[in-house]
This record gives C-alpha cells, sequence and structure tokens, in this order.
C-alpha cells in the first residue's frame, strides 16, 4: 500500500509542478503579450477547467503527502513526505488566497466595456504565480527524495 501512494506522490506532485512551470514558461508570457480585452477574453477561455480540476490534484497529493508521513518507515523520509504536504499547503494557499481572487475580478470584466480604473493584474498575478510554481517544484523534489530514501 505505501508503494503505491508513494507513486501517488510523486505522479501528483509531478502534475502540479509540472502545470505552474508550463504556464510559468508559456501561458503567462503569452498573456503579458495580449492587449487588455484579449486578455480578459483569454484568461476565462484558459481557466475555465481550470479551477475544479488543480485544486483536487493539490489537495490530494498534500493528504498523500501527509498519509505517507505518518506511514513511513525512517524519519528522513517522514520529514520530506511532511515538508513536501507543508509546501503544497503554501501552493494551495497562494492559489485560494492571491491568484483566485484576481482571477475572479477579471472574469467579473466586460472586455467590450473595460472600465476606465481598471488595474491590470498581470504583473501581481505573475508574482504569486511564479511563488506558487516555486513552491511546487520544491514539493516535488521533496516527495522524490523522500521516495528514494525510503526504498
Amino acid at each position: 500500500m505505501l508503494e503505491v501512494l508513494m507513486v501517488g506522490a510523486v505522479v501528483g506532485g509531478g502534475l502540479v509542478a509540472g502545470v505552474l512551470f508550463a504556464v510559468a514558461l508559456s501561458v503567462v508570457p503569452a498573456l503579458a503579450a495580449l492587449p487588455v480585452d484579449r486578455y480578459v477574453v483569454t484568461h476565462r477561455l484558459l481557466g475555465r477547467n481550470w479551477d475544479p480540476t488543480m485544486p483536487l490534484i493539490v489537495l490530494t497529493t498534500l493528504a498523500v503527502n501527509v498519509v505517507l508521513a505518518l506511514l513511513v518507515d525512517g524519519r528522513t523520509s517522514a520529514v520530506l513526505f511532511g515538508l513536501a504536504a507543508v509546501f503544497l499547503l503554501g501552493v494551495s494557499g497562494v492559489s485560494h488566497l492571491c491568484n483566485v481572487p484576481i482571477n475572479r475580478r477579471v472574469r467579473a470584466v466586460d472586455p467590450d466595456r473595460m472600465p476606465s480604473d481598471w488595474r491590470d493584474p498581470r504583473i501581481v498575478w505573475r508574482r504569486w504565480h511564479l511563488l506558487r510554481t516555486w513552491l511546487a517544484g520544491v514539493a516535488a523534489a521533496a516527495t522524490a527524495a523522500a521516495v528514494v530514501l525510503a526504498g
């Protein structure tokens, strides 16, 4: 059973880090290059299937890492699984407290009637996204190290 959980933790952590890295590498620069009205439309399109999927993967992977931290033999592996869970909690926190509120504000804007006082959130959104990408990468590395040391 532990081996199945370890595979799940590695796959989940890799998915989270990989998706966030791909967004940072390709999607964020593409969005930055768009005029504001097209950015709003594109942002809406990109986020449609994101919100229900990524939180589920992040939180499930976090839970699997917690279970592994409690069940695995070896203090170092347990600590690394625990650290991975903490970093994934950071990913979730940054997402829910920082990126998601910005996403909601962008979705609420009519791209054909942009308010004159609307503040473009792309730079701030990018900063928060890079933080959660870094957190996800560290979580994936901690999980992989824990699996290797547990083996």
